[in-house]
């Protein structure tokens, strides 16, 4: 088959019911709405000390942008790659680049980095990406396109079924990254958060997203649980190249059930946009977004969580929580 973007969603179409015998195939697949709110409940027993810090403020702009990255930004230091989704062209619900600009002008040494895409689009070359980011407003700064001079391979540790994944060759230019992603619905890792964002973001577009899409290890694609830990293998090779010099901030807002790799056929949000989450601990932004989508006090966020729970998105937590990514336990901390 052609990958072409209209085949991309096709496939992610069939992961809905591939999801459905999938399901129990992962550790913690099983969980619940209920058994979230139980984890919530625990993690609020446990000492502060035994906790990482995640640093919250419901109001999404550039000021409390920068408040929350100076939380957690002590080990951010040379040449800094700041990974987004830019989206392709007129995506309803992309990160305000205007938001971006004011954040990334407080940051010596920075650039915005992509990979162009698998699917066959508006940004799946160089030439045609660097015009999808003009026209989506990312022009203001330099926006280095990792995998425009090819791929370098980078080790994954114990992964589950990687031993390498290809990442864009311009990655090892930086010393740090701060991964800034707009956290929403995602129809084949039923959440996009920054586990997406840096393992399939960083992949090359003609070897690293097909090894992360399992088909290079099959010959064919791979869904639901099994694309999960496909997705840690890829994200670990990442942060343990950074080490301590990587940062997360998930921005919940315009929170569709689609990826901005929707372009205009997003679906609209049906819930509210509820703030920005940071921390030096991948796991624990990702659990807190979650928990912050499932504890929502009304039925608003329905949609999201079946979109979750059908493409078993929750094993991206109890993966990272095996390849001891971070924890799930955590303080959350409110920042006005």
């Amino acid at each position: 088959m052609k990958i072409t973007r209209r085949n991309f969603v096709k496939l992610a179409g069939i992961a809905g019911l591939v999801g459905l015998t999938d399901v129990f195939t992962g550790c913690g697949d099983k969980t619940t709405t209920t058994q979230i709110q139980q984890n919530t409940a625990e993690a609020e027993r446990i000492p502060p000390n035994a906790k990482s810090k995640v640093y919250f403020s419901k109001k999404i702009d550039a000021e409390h942008l920068i408040k929350l990255y100076e939380k957690i930004n002590s080990e951010i230091t040379g040449k800094v790659a700041i990974k987004l989704h830019t989206g392709e062209p007129n995506g309803p619900n992309i990160l305000s680049p205007a938001m971006v600009k004011k954040f990334q002008a407080t940051i010596p040494d920075s650039a915005i980095v992509e990979t162009n895409t698998l699917y066959n689009g508006a940004r799946s070359t160089t030439k045609k990406h660097r015009r999808t980011l003009k026209i989506n407003g990312w022009d203001f700064c330099y926006v280095d396109i990792l995998d425009e001079e090819g791929d370098v391979p980078f080790p994954v540790s114990k992964g589950f079924h990687l031993s390498e994944v290809a990442v864009g060759s311009h990655l090892t230019r930086y010393d740090s990254m701060i991964v800034l992603t707009h956290f929403k619905g995602h129809s084949m890792g039923g959440y996009g958060g920054a586990l997406k964002n840096i393992a399939m973001g960083c992949a090359s577009a003609q070897l690293g997203k097909k090894q992360v899409h399992g088909l290079e290890d099959t010959g064919d694609w791979v869904f639901g649980a099994t694309f999960m830990e496909y997705l840690a293998d890829s994200g670990k090779a990442i942060c343990d190249h950074f080490g301590n010099q990587i940062v997360f901030i998930n921005v919940l807002q315009r929170l569709s059930v689609d990826c901005d790799c929707a372009g205009t056929g997003a679906a609209a949000p049906e819930m509210p946009d509820l703030g920005i989450l940071a921390s030096k601990d991948i796991l624990a932004v990702e659990q807190a977004s979650v928990d912050m989508i499932y504890n929502f006090p009304d039925d608003r966020k329905k949609s999201l969580i079946e979109r979750i729970e059908k493409h078993s998105g929750l094993r991206q937590l109890t993966a990272m929580a095996e390849h001891q990514m971070g924890t799930t336990n955590y303080e959350l901390i409110t920042v006005e």
